[in-house]
């Protein structure tokens, strides 16, 4: 277990330093500077800033530079907004994450319940309808779901507010915007899921022992149709966190996306990176949680390591 963690965490470390070399020359390979739309200020004066954040210096030594002061967890200062990225993710991340987790909570739950029960009424109009469901909120983008509930919700019905993040009525539309796409896949695979396993031989057992219908599907048949869920669950939440970004901004949300649309707006090079660097490390650990979590759900895979071994 410790030579697995070990190379696990060399793997991740090498995937974290990719992200950073491509998106450091990607960003840089663009022509301009962030302080070209300046126009109030001379000549001179963007060169002195230019200066001032060793945007002059050669791209390899900026590189050089950049990877030291991330070892050191210090994304540097922020061109244009007068403070360090660590304080802007400091301020902003805990409102995004909060947004984040609460969407994947409801889109696991739901999901999950939505794919049981069209599972359970296979081919019955329950089914007919959930998988219905399914469909619409896989083919429409949070966007636009956000869109269409600010204007029926919000606008039309005046039932709840719209933006900023100061109480919970202000959260449910966004989560909802957020979590119709991924609650309709958990849906769709939890419901093939478990028409397949309710199909094998330990269930007709379980049936036959006279087990209760409830204790069956979530004790036996449940526990097993989540590994395919929890393997989508990893780019599940990358798609989840980084989609907060448009939301956030629909809703003027006071997170992450916020500082990090307007960074791409004015080429602020140190938000983007500090950014794109911070969400990158948290989505590759929970790539890594997915896979510890195999091993709970099915000790199988734990067996079948040490035989390879």
């Amino acid at each position: 277990m410790i030579t697995y963690l070990l190379k696990r965490f060399a793997a991740m470390i090498i995937t974290l330093w990719l992200i950073i070399t491509m998106t450091f020359f990607l960003m840089h390979s663009i022509p301009g500077s962030p302080f070209n739309e300046e126009r109030n200020t001379s000549e001179a004066v963007q060169q002195n800033l230019i200066s001032f954040y060793h945007l002059d210096d050669p791209l390899p030594l900026q590189y050089v530079n950049y990877l030291k002061s991330v070892v050191m967890l210090d994304f540097g200062p922020s061109i244009k907004k007068g403070e360090s990225v660590n304080t802007l993710i400091g301020r902003g991340f805990p409102v995004s994450f909060e947004l984040g987790m609460d969407t994947l909570i409801v889109a696991i739950i739901s999901g999950i319940i939505l794919g049981v029960i069209a599972a359970l009424r296979h081919n019955g109009i329950i089914d007919y309808l959930a998988m219905t469901i399914a469909v619409l909120g896989i083919s429409i983008p949070n966007f636009v779901m956000a869109t269409l509930l600010i204007q029926e919700v919000a606008v039309n019905w005046g039932i709840l507010p719209v933006a900023t993040w100061t109480s919970w009525r202000h959260m449910i539309l966004p989560i909802l915007a957020l979590a119709t796409g991924p609650m309709a896949i958990i849906a769709r695979l939890t419901r093939s899921s478990m028409l397949e396993v309710l199909t094998q031989d330990y269930i007709k057992t379980a049936k036959a022992k006279g087990l209760s219908p409830v204790k069956i599907v979530i004790k036996h048949a449940l526990r097993n149709a989540m590994l395919p869920i929890v393997t989508i669950l990893g780019s599940m939440t990358a798609g989840i966190l980084t989609g907060t970004f448009v939301i956030e901004k629909i809703f003027a949300i006071p997170g992450m996306g916020k500082y990090f649309v307007d960074s791409i707006n004015t080429r602020d090079y140190p938000v983007i990176m500090g950014t794109t660097v911070f969400y990158s490390a948290i989505l590759i650990f929970m790539l890594f949680l997915v896979d510890m979590a195999y091993g709970v759900l099915d000790p199988r895979i734990k067996l079948s390591s040490k035989e390879g071994r």
